[in-house]
């Protein structure tokens, strides 16, 4: 499908509240990209982790609902900024198929419903898909020149492999090609795809500050500048949770974790206030110094350069 016709675009119940600038910051990244969202009209929590752990027919109907929403604006190509919401939707895809959960799923969606056609994607792999490293590059204005980052899937972007799609599971290389065609240095990173505790925050608290704190304790080892992240819950649990790991851990981190669409904002000159960053916990203000530091470095090599 071309960029230029409309993606039906899914921002999932957290791109309007705890990750508000996931949604603005993707919005906006793909309006630069030339990529058209058109949001789907009246759609509904996809049922997040609880709703399959109770019933997995209406887990699947919560999701299959969203596409015939999209259907009937004529959007077959649904995708979504989050990863949670993105498995959802593609277990709901193949379990309308099921001969034991579609029947029940359709019956609670009012009977009739076929979803042939349809498909649900990342944001992150649409761009790697619709937008080459050479266009990337080009937009960026601002490169993410001299910047250090730890690229940070979480356990669930890319795993089962079957239903995720995004490459090998143990190691997906789509946010490192598009950050480093922004300019940046993007490091190996061992724990890229560890879990950082998810939703044990709540109950069990001690799972957050544990796996979250050594995923911070190697990015922090490694020299990173910041932690790139593609999913709103490991966002919230390695930047909001930060302090709570600081104190469980007795560390002091002061890690920087930002989405990648705020990261590619930046390099594309995106207004901080498109893009949320005072939305972030922990003050993003180290990486956007040493950026403009970098920036004045090299405009300071050009001029002398250009009178040599």
């Amino acid at each position: 499908m071309s960029r230029n016709e409309p993606f039906g675009y899914y921002p999932g119940c957290s791109g309007q509240g705890t990750s508000a600038e996931y949604d603005s910051s993707t919005r906006a990244v793909c309006a630069e990209l030339g990529i058209v969202l058109q949001d789907i009209d009246d759609w509904n929590c996809c049922g997040s982790t609880p709703a399959h752990t109770i019933d997995h027919s209406l887990s699947t109907a919560l999701s299959a609902r969203n596409f015939i929403q999209a259907g009937q604006q004529g959007l077959l190509d649904v995708i979504t900024p989050c990863p949670s919401c993105l498995k959802n939707m593609r277990v709901a895809l193949r379990n309308m198929s099921d001969e034991h959960i579609g029947p029940k799923a359709t019956k609670l969606l009012g009977g009739g419903t076929l979803l042939e056609g349809h498909t649900v994607k990342s944001v992150m792999q649409v761009i790697h898909e619709q937008v080459s490293a050479e266009e990337i590059a080009a937009k960026s204005i601002r490169p993410l020149a001299g910047l250090k980052v730890a690229p940070y899937y979480g356990c669930l972007m890319s795993r089962p492999q079957g239903l995720m799609q995004l490459g090998d599971p143990e190691n997906p290389m789509i946010m490192e090609e598009l950050l480093s065609a922004a300019g940046a240095e993007v490091l190996p990173f061992p724990l890229k795809v560890e879990c950082c505790g998810a939703s044990m925050g709540i109950p069990i608290n001690e799972a957050v500050t544990r796996l979250s704190g050594k995923i911070i304790d190697l990015a922090v080892s490694l020299g990173a500048d910041v932690i790139a992240v593609a999913c709103p819950l490991c966002q919230m649990n390695l930047d909001m949770r930060q302090g709570q790991i600081n104190k469980a851990n007795k560390t002091r981190f002061q890690m920087p974790v930002m989405y990648y669409t705020q990261l590619l904002g930046l390099a594309f000159a995106i207004s901080h206030n498109e893009l949320g960053l005072n939305k972030l916990v922990v003050d993003p203000l180290p990486v956007l110094d040493k950026l403009a530091s970098q920036r004045r470095a090299a405009a300071k090599v050009e001029q002398t350069e250009g009178a040599a």
